[in-house]
C-alpha cells in the first residue's frame, strides 16, 4: 500500500468516526426536544387540570361502593407498569372522592422498579386532572416517607432510590405543586449529602436522580453530550423547568458531593496501597501470608473498585474530571504467594479433574450411618505440633535424640497413643474372623469403589476400639514393596477421618517417629523401607492428613545431611508431593526455596550420576520448565469447515454419504477453495489409519462430478511418496505408511494405472539403493527397512488386483527383484551378533508373497536370489529378443562386473538419454517412409492386373420361370435360344460325370473358398484394430475412470431424490 492510499484510507476511517459521533449527537439532541416537549405539554395539562374537572354531579354517577374502591386501591399497592391499563380502566368507572388518601398511601408505599416511574407518573397525572384534592392529600403522604428523619440511616437505599426519582417526575410535570414541593426536595438532597460525605452508602440514590431528573433540577449535560456539542458547534441543550440560579445551587449541593467522594477514593486507594506493601514485606520475610489478610485485602480491593466505578459514573454525569489513580488491579507479586515458574499452571493445584475428586472427594458415611455423627475433637498427637518459628530455627540435634527414644520404645508408644487396653465389649469369636478376614482383603483393594467401600464397611461392622488399634497397625506396616497401595490406604484414612480422626492422628504420628528413626540411623540399609516411608507421608500430604508445614519440616531434615538414602528419600516425597506443596499457596515459597537448595546443594556437591540425575528429574517434575505454547493457525471459516469435513466427520462410517454430499457443494470454481480442498483430501497421515479407505472413496465418489480432483490428489500423493524416499527421517516413516496405503486404495478404485503402481514399487527398491558395503547411500542406510514395510503394505492394499491378465505376469517379476533387494538388506554386515535381523520385516515379506502371489518361488538366501533375477533376465532377453552389448555378457547395467557394485542405479546419464531418443526418432521416421512406399507400389500394381471378365450370366425372368424336368443323375439347365427378334429358353439335363458339370463345380469350390480365406481375414484386421485401439487408450488416457486394467471396488453411488443440503 503507497503512503498516499494509506493516508486515504486514515482520512476514510476519521470520517466514519465522526459520522458516528454527529449521528449520536443528533439522536441525543432530537430525543432531548421529544422529552422536553412533552414534558411541557403535561406541565402545561397539569397546571390546568382545573378547567377540565368533572364536577360532582358526573363523579356522583360512578361507583362509589367500598369493595370495587377497596379492591383497585388494593391493586395499586401491587402496581407495575404492565398493569397501567386495566387500572385505568377500572379507574374511569369509580368515584375515588372518598378513598383519595388511600390511593395516596399506597402510591406512596409501592415499592416500583425503576423501569415502572413513568407509568406511575402517568396514573398520578390521570387522577390529578380528576380529583383537585389529590394533589395536597399526595404531598402530605410524600412529606411523611420523604422527610428525613434526624440522624437515622437510610434503611432501605433501593426503594429511596426509586422513591427520589418519582418525585422528581410528579413535581416536573406539575402533579405535586411548585411552591410546596420544590422546598421538601432540596431538604431531602441536602439531608442526603450533608449526611454522606464520608462513607458515600447513598452514592447509588445521588447517581440515579442525576441521571433521570438532574437535566431539569441540575441543569446537568454529560462530559460526552458537552464535548459533541462543542465539536460540531452545537448548542448546548439546557432545560428550563427552573431558573438557571436555582439550578445552579443544586449543582453546586452534587458537585460538593463529588468532591467528597474523590477524596474518599484517594483515601481508601492509599489504604490499599498500604496493605499491599505490608503483605509484600510479609512475604519476603516469613515466605508467606496469613488467610485472613488474604481475604481482607480482597475486600478492601472490591470495596475501592466499587467507589471508583461509582465516581466515574458521577464525573460523567456532573461533566467534572477525575481524580488521576495509578493501577489498582491485582499486583503480580502482591497479596498472594508469587506463581511464577508455572507454580499454579492451569490456575489449580491438581493435574486433572480425576485427581482432583481422588483427593478430595469422599463419601459421606451418614449416607450409610445416620447414627454416626462427625466428630469435631481432635485427638491430642503424639508430637507438638509444628510452628512457623521452628521451622525457620536451626535444626537441632536433640529432635532427632528424642525421636531415636521414642523409636526404641515403640511398642509401649504406640500402646499410649492409641489408648490402653481398656476393657472393651467382649467380642464373639464371629467378629474377629471377620476383622480378620477385611484385614487379609485390605492389600486387594486396589481402586477407588473397593476402597470406599471397605471403609464403609469398617464403620459399619468393625468400628471397636480393639478394630481401629489393629487398623492402625495393618496401615503402618504396610509392605515395603507395596507402593502402589500408598494412595488406596491414604484415602482410607481420609474417609474414616471426619468420624474417627484418631486413627489419621496415630498413623500420622508413627510414620513422623519412623521417618526421624531412619534419619537419625544413617545407615545404608533398608532403602525400601525408607522410600516406603517418604511415599506414605507424601501421599497423606495431598489428603490433608500431614499437614504441609511438617511435610517441608522433613525436607528440610533430609536437605540438611544431602547425602546417599536422604536423597532418595527427598526425591521421593518431591515426586509424591513436591508439585502439591509448590501449587499451594501456603507452602509455595518455602517449597521453592527448599528446591533451590537441593539444586545448589547438587552443584556443589559431587555426586553419583544416579543421584544428579535423581534430583533433576524431582525438580522438574515439581516444577517444570516453561515451554512455548503452540500457535493455533487460524484459517478462514470454510477451510475449517472442509477440514472438519475430511478430519473428523468421514472417521464415522455412516457420515461418509453426508460428506461427500456437503464436498460436492463446495464453490469448486473457485482456485483458493479447490487447492485447500485437493491438499486436504492428499494428507491421509492426519486421519486414521482404518479410515484412510474411507478418504479414497471420498476421493472417487467426487471425480464423478470434478475429474480433476482426482489427478491432483494422485499427484500429491506420488509427490509425498518421492519426498519420503529423498528426505528418509525416521519421523516420518508413519506417514509414508499412511500415504503409500493411501495409494493403493486409489488403485482399487481405478483413479491409479497398473503401471503407477508398479513405477512406485520398483522405486521402492531402486532409487537410492546401493550394495556397496564401504559407501552405504545415505537415503537408502543399511539400517532402514522402511521400503519392505511400505512395498509390503502396497501390495497387500492392492496386490489382489494385479492378477488380472494384462498384469498377472508383472507382480512375479517384481516379487522376484524384491526379495532380492530384502537379501541384501538381510545379508548387510550390519545385522552382525550385536544386532538382529528384526523378525517382523521377514514375517512381512513372507506374508505378502504368500497373500499376493504364492506360486512365487520363496529364495533362502542372496545368491539364490541374485541367480534368480539373472535367470528371468535371461528369459526376458531372449523372449523379446533384447540385444546385448557387445562384448558384454547380456545383463548391460543391471548386473555391472563386480556385483557388489550398485543394485538397479539409474547410470544413463541425460546425453545417452537424449541419444536413444533421437535415435528412436530416426527409425520411427524410416519405417513410415517404408510403410508409405510399399503401400504406394502395390496400389500401382494392382492398377497394372487385367480386369477378368464375368463368367456369370444374368439368368432373364423367363428363364427362372422354366423348369426342366430333373433328374438324379444329371443337372438342369436353361439354353437360351434365340428365333428371329425373340429370345427363348429351353430346359437341358446335363448328365453329372459330363465335363461341363465338372469344371462348374470345381470352379464354384475354389470361390467358396477364396471368400472364407478373405472373411478370416477381414476379421483378423479388425480384431486386431480393436485390441490396438484398446492399449492407446490405456496407455494414453489421462482420466482415472476410463482404467480398464483390473477389477475394482465398487464404486460409491449417491441415492437420488434426496434433500440438497449442506
Amino acid at each position: 500500500m503507497t503512503p498516499a492510499e494509506d493516508d486515504s484510507e486514515n482520512q476514510n476511517g476519521d470520517l466514519t468516526s465522526e459520522d458516528k459521533c454527529k449521528s449520536e449527537l443528533d439522536s441525543f439532541l432530537f430525543e432531548f426536544e421529544e422529552r422536553a416537549k412533552k414534558k411541557t405539554e403535561t406541565l402545561a395539562r397539569n397546571q390546568t387540570a382545573s378547567k377540565r374537572r368533572p364536577d360532582a354531579s358526573a363523579l356522583s354517577k360512578l361507583d362509589s361502593s367500598l369493595k370495587k374502591n377497596s379492591a383497585f386501591v388494593k391493586k395499586l399497592r401491587n402496581f407495575t407498569g404492565a398493569q397501567l391499563e386495566p387500572l385505568l380502566k377500572d379507574m374511569a368507572g369509580l368515584n375515588l372522592t372518598k378513598y383519595l388518601s388511600e390511593v395516596a398511601t399506597a402510591l406512596t408505599d409501592v415499592k416500583l422498579k425503576i423501569t415502572d416511574v413513568p407509568y406511575a407518573v402517568q396514573l398520578c397525572c390521570l387522577l390529578h386532572c380528576s380529583y383537585a384534592e389529590f394533589s395536597g392529600i399526595f404531598l402530605e403522604c410524600w412529606t411523611r416517607i420523604l422527610h428525613p428523619k434526624k440522624n437515622d440511616p437510610v434503611e432501605n437505599i433501593s426503594k429511596l432510590r426509586v422513591d427520589l426519582r418519582f418525585y422528581g417526575e410528579l413535581v416536573a410535570t406539575g402533579v405535586l405543586p411548585f411552591k410546596d414541593s420544590l422546598p421538601l426536595l432540596g431538604t431531602i438532597l441536602t439531608t442526603i449529602v450533608n449526611r454522606d460525605k464520608e462513607n458515600h452508602n447513598n452514592v447509588s440514590v445521588i447517581i440515579s436522580f442525576c441521571k433521570h431528573c438532574g437535566e431539569d433540577f441540575a441543569g446537568l449535560v454529560a462530559k460526552r453530550v458537552r464535548k459533541l456539542c462543542e465539536q460540531f458547534g452545537r448548542e448546548v441543550p439546557r432545560s428550563s423547568l427552573l431558573p438557571p440560579e436555582k439550578q445552579n445551587n443544586v449543582k453546586g449541593l452534587f458537585n460538593e458531593y463529588y468532591t467528597s467522594l474523590c477524596q474518599h477514593l484517594l483515601k481508601d486507594h492509599a489504604k490499599v496501597q498500604a496493605f499491599e506493601r505490608q503483605n509484600e514485606q510479609l512475604l519476603r520475610l516469613k515466605g508467606e501470608i496469613r488467610e485472613d489478610r488474604i481475604k481482607q485485602l480482597e475486600v478492601m480491593r472490591n470495596d475501592l473498585q466499587s467507589l471508583l466505578t461509582s465516581a466515574e459514573t458521577l464525573a460523567e454525569l456532573l461533566d467534572q474530571p477525575l481524580p488521576p489513580l495509578p493501577n489498582i488491579g491485582r499486583p503480580a507479586e502482591g497479596g498472594t504467594p508469587e506463581t511464577e515458574e508455572g507454580s499454579t499452571p492451569d490456575g489449580g493445584i491438581w493435574e486433572d479433574e480425576e485427581s482432583r475428586c481422588f483427593y478430595q472427594v469422599f463419601p459421606n458415611l451418614r449416607d450409610y450411618l445416620p447414627s454416626v455423627k462427625t466428630s469435631t475433637e481432635q485427638p491430642s498427637p503424639i508430637e507438638p505440633p509444628m510452628s512457623e518459628d521452628k521451622l525457620d530455627e536451626e535444626i537441632k540435634e536433640e529432635d532427632l535424640e528424642i525421636s531415636v527414644a521414642k523409636k526404641v520404645d515403640e511398642p509401649q508408644k504406640e500402646d499410649e497413643t492409641l489408648g490402653n487396653d481398656e476393657p472393651d465389649d467382649p467380642a464373639s469369636t464371629n467378629t474377629k474372623v471377620v476383622l480378620d478376614s477385611f484385614l487379609n482383603n485390605l492389600p486387594s483393594c486396589v481402586n477407588r469403589e473397593m476402597i470406599d467401600n471397605a471403609a464403609v464397611e469398617f464403620v459399619v461392622f468393625l468400628n471397636t476400639k480393639t478394630s481401629r488399634r489393629k487398623l492402625v497397625k495393618a496401615l503402618f506396616s504396610v509392605s515395603r514393596t507395596r507402593l502402589d497401595l500408598l494412595p488406596f490406604y491414604g484415602r482410607l484414612v481420609a474417609i474414616l477421618n471426619p468420624v474417627i480422626p484418631e486413627i489419621g492422628t496415630a498413623l500420622t504420628g508413627l510414620l513422623k517417629q519412623d521417618f526421624k528413626y531412619h534419619l537419625r540411623k544413617k545407615d545404608q540399609i533398608n532403602l525400601e523401607s525408607k522410600i516406603k516411608v517418604s511415599r506414605y507421608i507424601g501421599e497423606l500430604v495431598k489428603f490433608g492428613l500431614f499437614p504441609n508445614i511438617e511435610a517441608l519440616f522433613c525436607l528440610k531434615l533430609l536437605l540438611h545431611d544431602f547425602t546417599h538414602h536422604h536423597i532418595e528419600m527427598a526425591c521421593n516425597i518431591l515426586e509424591t508431593c513436591g508439585r502439591y506443596l509448590y501449587r499451594n499457596p501456603e507452602s509455595h515459597m518455602r517449597t521453592k526455596v527448599y528446591l533451590e537448595d537441593m539444586m545448589r546443594l547438587k552443584s556443589a556437591t559431587a555426586l553419583d550420576i544416579r543421584y544428579t540425575n535423581m534430583i533433576e528429574n524431582a525438580y522438574y517434575f515439581v516444577n517444570p520448565p516453561e515451554t512455548a505454547c503452540a500457535v493455533k493457525k487460524t484459517r478462514p471459516p470454510l477451510h475449517e469447515f472442509v477440514r472438519k469435513l475430511v478430519l473428523r466427520d468421514l472417521m464415522y462410517p455412516e457420515n461418509e454419504r453426508k460428506v461427500l454430499k456437503q464436498m460436492r457443494c463446495l464453490d469448486w470454481e473457485d482456485e483458493a477453495t479447490a487447492e485447500f480442498a485437493v491438499q486436504t483430501l492428499s494428507k491421509a497421515w492426519k486421519i486414521k489409519f482404518h479410515r484412510v479407505p474411507a478418504l479414497a472413496s471420498l476421493v472417487a465418489g467426487l471425480v464423478e462430478h470434478q475429474e480433476s480432483v482426482g489427478t491432483k490428489v494422485v499427484d500429491h500423493v506420488l509427490e509425498d511418496i518421492r519426498l519420503g524416499m529423498e528426505v528418509n527421517l525416521p519421523k516420518m516413516h508413519q506417514r509414508r505408511v499412511s500415504m503409500i496405503k493411501y495409494f493403493g486404495e486409489l488403485y482399487n478404485y481405478r483413479l491409479v494405472e497398473s503401471t503407477d503402481v508398479f513405477k512406485v514399487l520398483y522405486s521402492l527398491i531402486m532409487f537410492g539403493v546401493s550394495l556397496n558395503r564401504s559407501a552405504p547411500s545415505p537415503l537408502d542406510p543399511p539400517d532402514s527397512l522402511i521400503r519392505i514395510r511400505l512395498a509390503c503394505t502396497l501390495l497387500d492394499t492392492c496386490g489382489k488386483f494385479l492378477s488380472h491378465s494384462d498384469v498377472k505376469t508383472k507382480l512375479p517379476y517384481f516379487l522376484t527383484h524384491f526379495q532380492l533387494y530384502y537379501w541384501s538388506k538381510k545379508s548387510s554386515p550390519y545385522w552382525n551378533g550385536e544386532s538382529k535381523f528384526p523378525v517382523y520385516a521377514q514375517f512381512q515379506v513372507d506374508d505378502c508373497i504368500e497373500k499376493n502371489c504364492p506360486d512365487v518361488k520363496v529364495v533362502t538366501g542372496y545368491q539364490e536370489a541374485l541367480n534368480a533375477v539373472r535367470t528371468l533376465h535371461e528369459k526376458l532377453i531372449n523372449e523379446y529378443n533384447i540385444k546385448k552389448e557387445a562384448g558384454g555378457d547380456g545383463y548391460g547395467v543391471i548386473f555391472p562386473p563386480e556385483d557388489d557394485d550398485v543394485l538397479y542405479e539409474e547410470d544413463e546419464d541425460e546425453e545417452e538419454d537424449e541419444l536413444e531418443i533421437e535415435k528412436e526418432t530416426e527409425n520411427e521416421e524410416d519405417f513410415l517412409q517404408e510403410l508409405e512406399k510399399m503401400v504406394s507400389d502395390n496400389v500401382q500394381e494392382r492398377l497394372k492386373e487385367a480386369i477378368r471378365p464375368s463368367l456369370d450370366i444374368v439368368v432373364p425372368m423367363m428363364g427362372k420361370n422354366q423348369k426342366p424336368d430333373e433328374a438324379e443323375s444329371s443337372n438342369s439347365f436353361v439354353m437360351l435360344v434365340r428365333k428371329g427378334n425373340k429370345t427363348l429358353c429351353k430346359g437341358l439335363n446335363v448328365p453329372n460325370d459330363s465335363d461341363l458339370v465338372k469344371g462348374l463345380k470345381r470352379r464354384e469350390e475354389v470361390e467358396r473358398m477364396e471368400k472364407e480365406k478373405v472373411k478370416k481375414l477381414t476379421l483378423d484386421i479388425q480384431r486386431m484394430q480393436l485390441e490396438d485401439s484398446q492399449d492407446s487408450n490405456s496407455t494414453d488416457s489421462t482420466v482415472p475412470s476410463t482404467n480398464t486394467n483390473h477389477q475394482r471396488r465398487v464404486r460409491y453411488t449417491a441415492p437420488k431424490n434426496l434433500p440438497f443440503y449442506l
